[in-house]
């Protein structure tokens, strides 16, 4: 019942992430709490496991060992393994591995994985892709499809079997750490809580992997344990603990368990919970915040403990909140308060036990029919008795007899002749026939799932039958399907806890490519965007700790033959829609089966309009608000630029006022000069320098076009009458004449 030892070796270190127990249990206690679990599991799975072991010998058979047969059919029939001389058939035609490889590879083409998805409103979908990709990557790093198939194989063979989640460091020069999901080959070597109710073990107290190994590996790997003579004089090994010691090895055995520890749980304001005595109960108690209400709680965690029934070896905790082993089950029973297990093979047994039987019939009547014996009448061989001897082994090429014999009155005897031999009759052809078809039937599968002609001459009635012997072990793939979602809840449980310090992590795709991602689990958000300064997201950093995702489980086809699907649909599409091309040719090429059609399809995309490459999953009305807004915005830089204009009008309009104040001060200012001077000088001095001021600035146009709004009014209309007063008779007629004579200077004494 040995397994591989390199998985009991790598959980020795999977230990490390938790810590050592720190209880007042007292170890002989823990001990004697172990063994009597052991001991219950062992008794529980003792009759099952018989059955279980002569389910996998029988679908093991063959010619060479013939344990398809009894031993007491063989002893009537002549027949000793290696020796079958003269002893009657006893053919082995082992038809039942066809029947389970048609289950498992069924499997194998139409493999289940789990998805995960969010579970609250803190879970973020793209977080549950990046657990989608790192769950694919542990399982391809661990070969899980290996894990997965034995599983499956000795599930679908005797009933039962078993996958297993383990850790390991990365190297041997960091304290980081991988998860492994590992393959348990002898399901044998499984002992777990025969209390439990659910398929996959989910709900399991405990479980045991044993392992038994020779004396002198056992004292090379564990060289601090105490001595095997120490062991073997305290009683290890006696009539309650025989299982644990013999005369050649020694048991040891990985003991997974729940500690059970009652706490109170605290509910403060704001709908915050902690556990009493923890380090956030103690702060809220510290701020004066007292409980609404509190409840006792069980707290559960899984330890780990490797024993040989005597002394506790290593004791660490377990990192996950589920025991790492999860069961497989084929078909299941119980009865009588016991529980049993049982495959694909355990019905079919008989029926193949009378298809060997009537093909070893009908051999043994076809080889008897050359030794049919020869008839004949006294007197005839006298002479020759040798050669009729041999006659039904040797080729004589001539017999004699003695042709003097007769019938006592004169008559010459006839030749002897040979026997009638037997032959076979057609109820033994039926039997046989009959005990085929019995095979199938306690299988359920038939010809046509079993790929072979039948009497279905339609597609849909062919597909009918394959759909019935799909249905007939359908069970198997969901129990299976079960399984798997279980361990990749457990992955998503344990990759916070492991994955617990920053670092890259490597995801892979549906169609295995490889990527990198980020990983920081002290950031307070599910998802970071760094975004550079034209803000577009330059790098995402992931924090899987935050929120809570749940897995959902999808069995089809492989990705391999998706994408053959894929690849005939698209390529009907682009056929009748030649502009496809401009827009999906990329994924066309990518799926192509051919070296270079993943770089093709790179360079294929550059061609794309990057528009349609985006990856864009918002939904429609935050893209149409989204546009909504930028229409606004575009409204708004337009009415910016208006009242940029506006006040850039205004700015201009300020300066023409200005300057026209200006030039107003500038003529008031010479007409008080020209009234300082007035009194010396004679009127007609006066109304000539007036009139050629005037006359020089209406002829410059300065004074009316310094003016903002105004116009040059037309000379023919009538002029303000605050102006009549001031401007001479003669200038307000018709047209302003120009003077009479040039503007008059000063008077010598009046310049300045």
């Amino acid at each position: 019942m040995a397994y591989d030892q390199s998985n009991m070796n790598l959980v020795g270190k999977v230990a490390d992430v938790g810590s050592n127990p720190t209880t007042n249990e007292d170890p002989k206690d823990k001990l004697s709490t172990m063994r009597s679990r052991f001991t219950t599991a062992l008794s529980a799975y003792s009759e099952s496991r018989e059955d279980e072991l002569d389910d996998l010998r029988f679908m093991a058979g063959s010619p060479d060992n013939q344990w398809q047969w009894p031993a007491d059919v063989l002893a009537t029939r002549g027949s000793v393994q290696g020796q079958t001389i003269n002893a009657r058939p006893c053919l082995t035609i082992n038809k039942l591995p066809q029947h389970v490889r048609q289950v498992t590879n069924e499997q194998r083409q139409n493999r289940p994985s789990g998805k995960v998805i969010p579970a609250d409103d803190k879970g973020d979908v793209e977080v549950a892709e990046i657990f989608d990709g790192m769950v694919r990557h542990i399982e391809y790093i661990s070969d899980a499809d290996v894990a997965y198939d034995t599983a499956c194989d000795n599930q679908v063979t005797y009933g039962e079997g078993y996958i297993r989640i383990l850790t390991e460091y990365c190297n041997d020069e960091t304290f980081d750490q991988d998860i492994r999901i590992g393959r348990i080959r002898n399901a044998f070597s499984v002992y777990m809580d025969p209390m439990i109710q659910d398929p996959c073990g989910s709900d399991a107290e405990y479980c045991f992997i044993t392992e038994d190994i020779p004396k002198a590996e056992y004292e090379r790997q564990f060289p601090d344990a105490a001595p095997i003579s120490s062991m073997i004089a305290q009683g290890v090994g006696d009539s309650s603990l025989s299982q644990w010691i013999n005369e050649n090895t020694i048991r040891i055995a990985e003991y997974f368990y729940y500690r059970h520890t009652p706490t109170k749980l605290n509910l403060y304001p704001g709908n915050m919970s902690h556990f009493d005595g923890s380090p956030e109960d103690k702060q809220m108690k510290m701020m004066g915040l007292k409980p609404i209400k509190s409840r006792m709680v069980d707290v559960k965690k899984v330890m780990w403990m490797k024993t040989n029934g005597f002394e506790v070896l290593e004791e660490r905790e377990w990192a996950g909140k589920f025991i790492p082993v999860v069961r497989v089950v084929g078909n299941e029973f119980e009865v009588d308060g016991r529980l049993y297990v049982s495959g694909l093979v355990r019905n079919a047994k008989d029926a193949q036990r009378m298809y060997n039987y009537w093909v070893s019939q009908e051999a043994e009547m076809l080889a008897l029919a050359p030794k049919a014996p020869f008839i004949g009448y006294g007197g005839q061989f006298e002479g020759y008795e040798q050669n009729w001897k041999t006659a039904n082994t040797t080729n004589w090429p001539y017999l004699e007899i003695n042709p003097d014999v007769t019938d006592g009155a004169g008559g010459v005897l006839p030749l002897p002749q040979r026997a009638q031999p037997p032959m076979a009759s057609s109820g033994l052809l039926q039997a046989k026939a009959g005990a085929s078809d019995d095979i199938k039937s306690t299988t359920g599968q038939y010809d046509s799932s079993l790929g072979a002609t039948s009497n279905e001459r339609s597609g849909r009635a062919i597909l009918a039958r394959e759909k019935q012997g799909d249905t007939g072990t359908y069970h198997y793939v969901d129990n299976l399907s079960r399984a798997i979602r279980h361990v990749t809840r457990q992955l998503v449980d344990m990759i916070p806890k492991i994955y617990d310090t920053e670092r890259i992590a490597r995801i892979v795709g549906l169609d295995g490519e490889v990527d990198m991602v980020k990983i920081n689990p002290t950031q307070p958000e599910a998802v970071k965007k760094i975004i550079d300064e034209q803000g577009m997201v330059i790098e995402k950093v992931y924090n899987p700790s935050v929120g809570t995702y749940d897995v959902v489980v999808t069995t089809g086809p492989s990705y391999m033959t998706k994408r053959q699907e894929s690849l005939d649909a698209m390529s009907q599409l682009l056929q009748g829609n030649p502009q496809l091309w401009s827009v999906a040719g990329d994924l066309f090429v990518k799926n192509m089966d051919w070296p270079g059609a993943q770089e093709m399809a790179k360079r294929f995309a550059k061609t794309i309009d990057p528009k349609l490459m985006q990856d864009d999953d918002k939904p429609p009305e935050l893209q149409a608000a989204e546009q909504q807004i930028q229409a606004m915005s575009q409204e708004l830089d337009q009415v910016h630029g208006m009242l940029q204009n506006v006040n850039k009008s205004m700015e201009a309009q300020d300066l023409q006022r200005k300057e026209f104040e200006a030039t107003i001060k500038a003529f008031d200012a010479e007409t008080k000069r020209l009234t300082a001077v007035q009194a010396s000088m004679t009127p007609e001095q006066i109304q000539d320098i007036v009139m050629g001021t005037v006359h020089g600035m209406i002829t410059s146009g300065d004074l009316i076009n310094e003016m903002p709004g105004r116009e040059m009014p037309e000379m023919n209309e009538p002029m303000p009458e605050q102006m009549q007063g001031q401007v001479p008779p003669e200038m307000m007629q018709g047209q302003m004449a120009p003077p009479q004579q040039p503007m008059a200077v000063p008077p010598e004494g009046m310049q300045q």
